[in-house]
């Protein structure tokens, strides 16, 4: 009768391995926390464990997190429990929350190591179950599903993409730096300048109030212009004194697009190329570059022999720029070749600024060359072809002059001198001085203050030492208004070439104003 029970108990016990796995796991659990005491005390010191990695051979079943045990036999784990926990129906395998995760790979080795030989050693019937379980909830049984991963490797992991992203913009020859949405807004068409493309410019009007002010720089603006290209003249270029160019969405959003840190001294001078697409620039490191403005790659670099402080494209030729500074010679270069076109020699030690006259056949140069009786060589007018000074007798008054521009639809120019007023020139040989016309009330005082005329050129506009903006009437040459714009020197005042009235201003504080 003895046998016979046993072997009923055993067919019995068989027939419910069968029938309930669940019943059978909870008996293999609590035999395993009867016989492994050792293994819940080492584990009871752990409160959350990591899982083995991708890979590993083991079951999903014999690799339960050894977290503290509560009275229903229900085990601690993570919040974010591992994909095959969520394919499991098993009520038991439901994951609490835990505070933390442990980082002790030994002890988590050991505590994998005498579970493990717990549950083999606990009895015959869980040596099957094992075996069953774990060819039934094997890896290939869960292919595709993500395992789980601690959230120390997935920070690593999510910091990895922008790591590459950054090393890659670090890579090219140019520094660059994005602003808000700088790579989306850089090629968009504003809504502002979208009506007056297909129109002609109305009359300007004095500007009154101020729509942004930005600060980004940390040194003297020397220089900024408007985007010659119609669609994209939302963007503003400045250089700085703080070795940066940068480019602004100066009539949307006020928002520095990008920063170019290219150089290693100052830059004096940056414009851009007829195209919109590209940057030159120099400074005072000696260097040239033209740089992407998408990439913020070096389409072309060299090294001069002086400082540079002057840079202008030619007007109808787009591969060709020329580039003055502290030096006696000016030279023409094509960014194609890489290489010095012409030179353009003068008995000066430094050329301030450079003006191309229409269809770029001939061009100016204003220089530091002034005598205790004339100033001759203060303006000089080159032939561009054969490098051959027309004239260097063209003004005779004892001033140099900072900025030369150009009147957009007749053929004359104004020179802004250190003697505080503009003086007008036809541009015509032999660029007679007109007498009759002399804008005056600012301050230069040795600022590098810049003049411009209006798209219209019916308003001649300068900045002021004393900070402020000053309006002229081009015909009367009367002042119209003056803007207190800045604290201090305000070196450059232009329009925008669309939209009509719209002004942006710098000064010698870094700071750049957009006025309306």
């Amino acid at each position: 009768h003895t046998a016979r029970l046993l072997l009923c108990l055993a067919i019995m016990s068989l027939v419910a391995y069968e029938d309930s796995d669940s019943e059978a796991e909870t008996a293999n659990t609590e035999d395993s926390d009867a016989s492994g005491r050792q293994t819940n005390q080492l584990s009871s010191s752990v409160s959350c464990v990591q899982h083995f990695a991708p890979g590993s051979t083991k079951s999903a079943y014999e690799i339960h997190p050894a977290g503290s045990t509560s009275s229903s036999g229900r085990s601690t784990v993570c919040e974010d429990p591992p994909a095959h926990y969520a394919l499991n129906n098993s009520t038991d395998l439901a994951p609490p929350s835990c505070q933390r995760m442990y980082s002790g790979h030994a002890a988590l080795s050991v505590a994998y190591k005498n579970y493990e030989q717990a549950s083999s050693s606990s009895t015959n019937f869980g040596n099957g179950i094992s075996q069953k379980r774990a060819h039934k909830d094997s890896t290939t049984a869960i292919k595709g599903i993500r395992p789980y991963i601690p959230k120390r490797l997935r920070q690593e992991n999510s910091s990895k993409p922008e790591k590459e992203e950054s090393d890659q913009r670090g890579s090219s020859d140019c520094d660059v730096k994005l602003g808000v949405l700088g790579e989306q807004t850089s090629r968009k068409i504003s809504e502002l300048i979208k009506p007056y493309l297909g129109s002609k410019y109305k009359v300007t009007e004095v500007p009154k109030s101020l729509i942004f002010y930005m600060s980004k720089h940390s040194g003297p603006v020397n220089e900024i212009q408007w985007c010659p290209v119609q669609e994209q003249s939302h963007m503003l270029l400045s250089a700085s004194m703080d070795k940066t160019v940068k480019v602004w969405d100066a009539v949307d959003t006020g928002c520095c697009l990008k920063t170019y840190s290219c150089h290693s001294c100052a830059v004096r001078a940056a414009r851009w190329s007829s195209c919109g697409r590209r940057i030159l620039s120099g400074g005072f490191d000696s260097t040239l570059h033209l740089t992407d403005v998408e990439t913020g790659k070096q389409i072309f670099s060299s090294k001069t022999e002086f400082r540079i402080s002057a840079l202008k494209f030619h007007p109808t030729e787009s591969n060709v720029f020329i580039c003055g500074g502290f030096s006696p010679e000016v030279k023409a270069w094509d960014i194609r070749t890489s290489k010095v076109l012409r030179v353009y020699k003068a008995a000066v030690q430094q050329t301030l600024d450079i003006l191309f006259l229409p269809e770029g056949r001939e061009f100016l140069t204003s220089t530091d060359a002034v005598s205790r009786d004339s100033a001759d060589r203060t303006i000089i007018a080159w032939d561009f072809q054969s490098a051959a000074k027309i004239s260097n007798q063209i003004f005779h008054e004892r001033y140099t002059c900072p900025s030369l521009t150009l009147h957009p639809k007749e053929s004359v120019f104004v020179a802004q001198t250190n003697g505080n007023y503009m003086a007008l020139f036809s541009a015509q040989r032999p660029y007679r001085i007109n007498k009759k016309k002399r804008y005056e009330g600012h301050k230069v005082e040795g600022f590098a203050v810049g003049c411009e005329f209006s798209p219209d050129g019916t308003l001649l506009v300068t900045g002021s030492s004393d900070g402020k903006v000053f309006f002229y009437n081009y015909h009367t040459s009367r002042i119209i208004r003056t803007l207190s714009a800045h604290k201090e020197a305000c070196v450059s005042a232009i329009f925008h070439p669309v939209l009509p009235s719209l002004l942006a201003t710098c000064d010698w504080a870094g700071e750049i104003k957009i006025w309306q």
